[in-house]
């Protein structure tokens, strides 16, 4: 399967990847942090006569207010003024692209002045600022300090840029004199002539295009930051040299700047790598290799979730489930085609009893291999199969991050055979199963693209039309907006490419629909048409969720970790207020548990902290159990919002939460 959804860019700043929407901050509020409340330290004891539900106010009542909490609150309110911030984008303001654009080269020129052997190569804008690479000694980030302030006093002196056109032989005879090898590089890459080089002042210079702001004081050095130094290799090419990456932001206004860092140390409390290690959730294991994911029990168990709900909603809709082998013979991926276009992300092969074998990067050719089996009708079809895929694909360690990007990875793998006049159907159908997965897991904001005819294609005019007629018809049957990415598709068939987006507006590539001419006719599949004649199908690739691994990091910083019910891994703590309850909390954790209630008892400290614990590790609910409760029969149940739900009997708990849990509501 010609899918390639678990390849994203990413730097050392997670804001980078994926991109941040900016414009929808309005509508999609940040979930800020809360912080936990101040414990009261009190003495619970047998026979004291407090209440259970007394005990757990008294357990979470706050100290009377303190300078320290007139602070948060101060904290608070600003925070609430910075999400109203709409922050503009390169493609909203001119401005702000040529103030980024201008923010490079400033930076450039601040590094040559502070480090006269430092070699410039590229410096773009990018969505939330701007970077430049150099070839200089490794920096520090003390001295990204140093770097900003000789920013500041290039652009307090006003200095003019001048755009001047040279002839190539010139603009040649000018690097060679500054020897700038890397320049002289991008030099012969560029085709057309003049060349354009943009002077800040009479002091430096460098090859571009523009556009760029008049005078460097046309930039607020407030406004601007510099964040993070990163290793890339030159060209991105591991066998070149390893260069030193300055990532900077800048905005328009100093307003805009506060926004943005306030969204990125949200972006920062949502981190999927530091939720995974808090909540035990998953890990990477160094001793065992890079991109080589560990589902602990936690995030196992939410996998399972996933996978459960998965299946389901694909049999309802008519798929057949299939599992297929990790290796197959090398000869295989010859056919596919991977081995010539695909090489470079394929593991070496290994050799099996004199035969080469290969772990697979796709999923499709088995999936082809087993349509293959036996002869098919016309009236067979549509066939759709389905499958939670493992695949391998080699990335470069320094490309590696988190779940996002790693070596092994379960794709949620289908593909439709079907006739020429069933695709817009099918591809109707894949969008209402898209639809309806995705709203479960509270994606309801989608980004939709529909990528047409490249240059270089495989496949007759008529059937890319007809193709490309039935993904937009489709679409618009679905009533979903869309953009054109005119040659965007891939070589073997057009397709459909949908971003979700999350609660602080990021958009993230999930699903895909693709059309392929080009396996059908590699593994000559056909079927027989209601001439008797032989005939090929059209196939169809599609995923929804991308990769279990990537979708779990989304799902994770989503929600910040904090699970909805359904989906939450431990849905349930059971708190005694004293050891003298814990025969009462184990027959109610085993009660929980047999009816599929993801239920832990949790005991051996005091109840504030036993509180305490269940909020930071985000439990949905809490059931305390004191003398009285146990004396009654019941529970007293807090949830993790702070709300009370109260007392209730043991079954009352149980329902409620099975009802919440059917509905996938709160409780």
């Amino acid at each position: 399967m010609m899918l390639i959804l678990h390849r994203m860019a990413t730097s050392s700043s997670l804001l980078s990847s994926p991109l941040l929407k900016t414009s929808s901050l309005l509508s999609s509020p940040l979930k800020r942090c809360v912080s936990q409340p101040t414990f009261r330290a009190f003495a619970l004891s047998r026979g004291s006569g407090l209440s259970t539900s007394a005990a757990v106010a008294a357990a979470t009542e706050p100290h009377v207010s303190t300078q320290h909490d007139k602070l948060k609150e101060a904290q608070k309110e600003k925070a609430d003024k910075l999400d109203k911030v709409v922050l503009p984008s390169n493609e909203s303001s001119e401005k702000l692209l040529r103030v980024r654009h201008t923010c490079a080269h400033v930076m450039a020129m601040a590094v040559q002045k502070l480090y006269p052997d430092a070699k410039v190569t590229i410096g773009p804008w990018i969505e939330n600022g701007f970077y430049y690479d150099f070839d200089m000694e490794p920096l520090t980030d003390k001295e990204l300090k140093r770097i900003k302030k000789e920013m500041d006093r290039i652009i307090c002196r006003n200095l003019p840029l001048v755009r001047e056109e040279v002839s190539r032989e010139e603009a040649q005879r000018r690097i060679s004199a500054l020897n700038e090898p890397y320049k002289l590089e991008i030099l012969d890459s560029i085709k057309e002539d003049p060349i354009t080089i943009y002077h800040i002042g009479d002091e430096w210079w460098d090859l571009c295009a523009g556009p760029h702001v008049e005078y460097t004081g046309k930039i607020n050095r407030k406004a601007v930051e510099l964040e993070s130094i990163a290793g890339a290799y030159w060209r991105g090419d591991e066998k070149k040299p390893m260069l030193q990456r300055i990532y900077g932001t800048a905005w328009e206004n100093e307003e805009q700047l506060q926004a943005y860092l306030h969204f990125k140390d949200e972006a920062k409390r949502r981190d999927h790598r530091r939720l995974g290690q808090v909540l035990d959730l998953f890990s990477i294991q160094n001793d065992a290799g890079g991109g080589l994911v560990f589902w602990h029990p936690k995030g196992a168990i939410v996998r399972h979730v996933i996978e459960d709900l998965w299946k389901k909603t694909h049999i309802e809709r008519g798929y057949d489930l299939l599992y297929t082998p990790h290796v197959a013979k090398a000869d295989l991926w010859q056919i596919s085609g991977h081995l010539d276009f695909y090489r470079e992300n394929m593991y070496n092969q290994m050799d099996v009893e004199d035969e080469l074998y290969q772990l697979r990067p796709m999923n499709c050719p088995y999936h082809i291999l087993i349509y293959k089996r036996k002869r098919h009708s016309y009236n067979d079809f549509p066939m759709r199969v389905a499958e939670l895929g493992t695949v391998y694909r080699y990335e470069l360690s320094g490309s590696l991050h988190g779940l996002f990007r790693v070596r092994g990875f379960t794709q949620d793998d289908a593909h439709i055979f079907c006739l020429e006049d069933q695709i817009k159907d099918e591809i109707g159908g894949v969008l209402d199963l898209t639809e309806e997965l995705l709203l479960k897991f509270g994606f309801s904001k989608y980004e939709v693209n529909l990528s047409t005819r490249p240059e270089k294609s495989v496949g007759d005019d008529d059937i890319w039309v007809k193709a490309t007629s039935a993904l937009r018809d489709a679409l618009e049957d679905k009533g979903w907006s869309y953009q054109i990415d005119d040659g965007g598709g891939a070589f073997y068939g057009p397709k459909i490419d949908l971003k979700i987006e999350d609660a602080l507006g990021r958009k993230w590539q999930c699903s895909t629909i693709q059309v392929d001419f080009n396996l059908p006719q590699r593994f000559d599949i056909t079927y027989i048409d209601s001439n008797s004649e032989k005939k090929r199908p059209i196939m169809i690739h599609r995923a929804v969720l991308g990769s279990l691994e990537r979708f779990f990091g989304v799902l994770i910083e989503h929600y910040a970790g904090d699970f909805p019910l359904w989906l939450s891994p431990v849905q349930a703590h059971v708190l005694p207020v004293t050891d003298t309850q814990l025969d009462y909390c184990k027959e109610l954790t085993n009660k929980l548990k047999a009816s599929g209630i993801r239920g832990e008892l949790c005991h051996g400290e005091r109840l504030p902290k036993l509180i305490r614990n269940s909020e930071m590790l985000k439990i949905p609910l809490m059931a305390v159990v004191g003398a009285k409760e146990v004396e009654s029969g019941t529970v007293t149940v807090r949830s993790r919002s702070g709300e009370d739900p109260g007392n209730m009997t043991i079954d009352d708990f149980v329902s409620r939460i099975k009802l919440a849990i059917e509905n996938r509501t709160s409780f």
